[in-house]
């Protein structure tokens, strides 16, 4: 009789890669097991949710019965390999979804989604142990398996339709809702597991044996032409493109909305609340997203990316939600599933996000920065589209005195956030250059003394002489890693004394060697106290620093954070301070932005949008040996 040989228990959270098709992405543990996957898309329901329930949320493992792994990405791919090796041999094991275009899928019978493992003996002979649990629905169903065919395990929720087709001889447990197999794998020797997806539509059966083969070979040729459109040529060209192909998996394709991560509720404090849904697109940071896009060379993810935004936010206008999902639905009622214990009890498990209903003052800085990207780099805005640029500009001018709940999505209440008037001051500088360059057929001079008045307030009331630097709220004292965009959106020059002061303040108050807080620990945001740094800040300082010509520091921070990726070079959202451990939703789209955006200012800092930089900064005389597999 089989027997497991893992006990019932949540992997890190850094232990986990990424594979996906840029529609939906699963998560793969260290130890060989497919843990998250929602089909068909990002913020669909799960079929595999182990990673929040190690009893009850079903998995797909593939891995030996003993023995060390070691992985990586196949070169420019999101192609996922692992080397296995035991006492009696050595096994290779490829984790991929297809990644095909729209054209060739057109062409050729393909499933709708479809997840295909090859494993393949390398050396001796190894025991070879596969799980397949599906729980649909966040495992609310345990489903019926039935072998059909005699190679493919099929179940199905209403018109939702699974099918696992192998070579290998699987044995169902159709009560239990489980099918395992085990066999010794030689030299040599492959065996394939394609898990496809159906709905509404025939079934088409995923590819085994030499025809999966030359899936695999697609999909690889695939992956390294998108990293052919890669420019940038810094010095940390290698991480850059690691972080760039782990974006794309959070694109998705046919909208061109960028998620902020493919997971749910991986808390921000083990065993805490703070566990949030972040399977949607938010506006936060969209300029910086489009620019960095742009300025690697991937311009179709740049402009499609704009594109979803001006469409999303048509949507809602005259005012702006803070995030929508993939296809810009803005109606996001946030529920918890009672069902799942949580990753490491962390609970309640949520789907949906109810800061879909908060007013965020920043996000109209967030829309027009991106905007101003896009026609930088040679689009055209029609006509309505330039009406709502308009519009949006306006309502600025109308709103921007009022509190708003902040950039961190605060449940305490609305105030008056400094970093929001920052941003209201930067979407009106965008808005006041695209009327310049002839974009916006107006006349701007409303906008430039708005601009103008948000600054004096920000100055008067925003910036604390005590302290020596800007505060999280006008009038107030306390710190926030959000002040840092002052640097980033021009609003001051980069080596101005107040904003040099804000760095080295924040760096005291809220650091911990590279790693920031948003926050101080006990403000009081609504919530329990207790969450991580929040690594996309320490990128954020990175920027800042390059822009204030503190280069040797800049580096030296910037080389810690890459430290912390974990083995296939990928970050979360969080970071704990005292054991290192990556925490929050993974991977982060916003931390690897940052980690993008941050070599781009090491290469060539710029002070503000809208400026070209006019020289390269210093670079590092060697950078530190990279971790093997990255």
């Amino acid at each position: 009789m089989w027997v497991a040989t893992e006990e019932l228990r949540n992997e890190r959270i850094g232990d986990y890669a990424i594979i996906g098709d840029t529609r939906s992405a699963a998560l793969v543990s260290r130890n060989g097991s497919i843990d998250w996957l929602c089909w068909p898309r990002f913020n669909s329901r799960s079929i595999f949710a182990r990673i929040l329930d190690a009893e009850k949320g079903g998995c797909f493992s593939i891995r030996p019965r003993s023995g060390r792994a070691q992985r990586r990405y196949i070169e420019n791919t999101n192609v996922l390999e692992t080397v296995w090796e035991t006492e009696t041999g050595r096994v290779r094991v490829l984790d991929l979804m297809l990644a095909l275009d729209e054209d060739e899928k057109r062409r050729r019978l393909l499933p709708y989604r479809q997840l295909l493992r090859r494993v393949e003996g390398l050396e001796g002979s190894v025991d070879i142990e596969v799980v397949y649990q599906p729980r649909p629905d966040y495992a609310r169903i345990r489903p019926v398996l039935e072998l059909r065919r005699g190679d493919t395990i099929w179940c199905a929720d209403g018109p939702e339709v699974w099918h696992m087709r192998s070579d290998a001889e699987m044995h169902v447990d159709p009560e239990g809702g489980t099918a395992r197999a085990a066999f010794a794998l030689r030299r040599g020797e492959k065996k394939y597991f394609a898990l496809s997806y159906e709905t509404h539509a025939p079934a088409v059966f995923g590819a085994i044996g030499d025809p999966a083969d030359d899936e695999i070979e697609r999909t690889i040729a695939w992956w390294r032409a998108w990293c052919g459109q890669f420019q940038y040529e810094g010095p940390y060209a290698d991480e850059v493109l690691r972080s760039a192909l782990a974006l794309k998996l959070l694109v998705y394709a046919p909208s061109g909305g960028v998620v902020a991560a493919p997971t749910t509720s991986l808390p921000e404090k083990i065993g805490g609340i703070r566990n949030w849904d972040y399977r949607y697109c938010w506006l936060r940071d969209a300029s910086f997203t489009v620019g960095v896009l742009y300025d690697c060379g991937f311009h179709v993810e740049g402009s499609a990316f704009a594109d979803w935004l001006l469409y999303a936010t048509r949507l809602t206008q005259p005012s702006l939600q803070i995030l929508y999902d993939v296809f810009g639905e803005y109606q996001l009622p946030e529920k918890e599933i009672e069902r799942l214990a949580g990753y490491c009890g962390s609970r309640p498990v949520r789907v949906g996000n109810q800061a879909h209903g908060q007013f965020q003052l920043d996000v109209y800085g967030e829309v027009l920065g991106a905007v101003e990207e896009y026609t930088n780099h040679g689009e055209h805005l029609y006509r309505d589209t330039r009406k709502m640029i308009c519009k949006l500009a306006d309502i600025v001018v109308r709103r921007w005195r009022e509190p708003d709940s902040g950039i961190w999505e605060k449940r305490s209440g609305r105030v008056q956030h400094v970093h929001a008037k920052v941003m209201a001051w930067s979407a009106l500088d965008c808005a006041e250059r695209l009327a310049e360059k002839g974009h916006l057929p107006v006349d701007a001079s409303l906008w430039a003394s708005t601009k103008d008045e948000i600054k004096k307030v920000v100055l008067a009331d925003g910036f604390n002489t005590k302290l020596n630097s800007f505060v999280s709220i006008l009038g107030g004292d306390e710190l926030d890693a959000s002040l840092l965009y002052i640097a980033r959106v021009g609003f001051l020059e980069g080596d101005d004394p107040r904003l040099l002061g804000t760095i080295d303040a924040i760096r005291s108050h809220l650091g911990q060697d590279d790693l920031l807080y948003r926050y101080p620990q006990d403000t009081d945001d609504g919530l329990p106290p207790g969450e991580g740094a929040f690594l996309p800040c320490s990128f954020w300082l990175v920027e800042a620093l390059a822009i204030a010509k503190r280069f040797d520091e800049a580096h030296d921070l910037y080389q810690k954070l890459l430290a912390r990726r974990n083995d296939v070079g990928l970050l979360s959202e969080e970071c704990d301070v005292a054991s290192g451990a990556l925490i929050g939703n993974f991977p982060q789209a916003l931390t690897h932005i940052g980690l993008m955006n941050a070599a781009m200012r090491l290469h060539q800092p710029v002070a503000r949008r809208g400026v070209e930089a006019n020289a390269t900064a210093p670079q590092p005389v060697e950078k530190k040996e990279k971790q093997p597999g990255k």
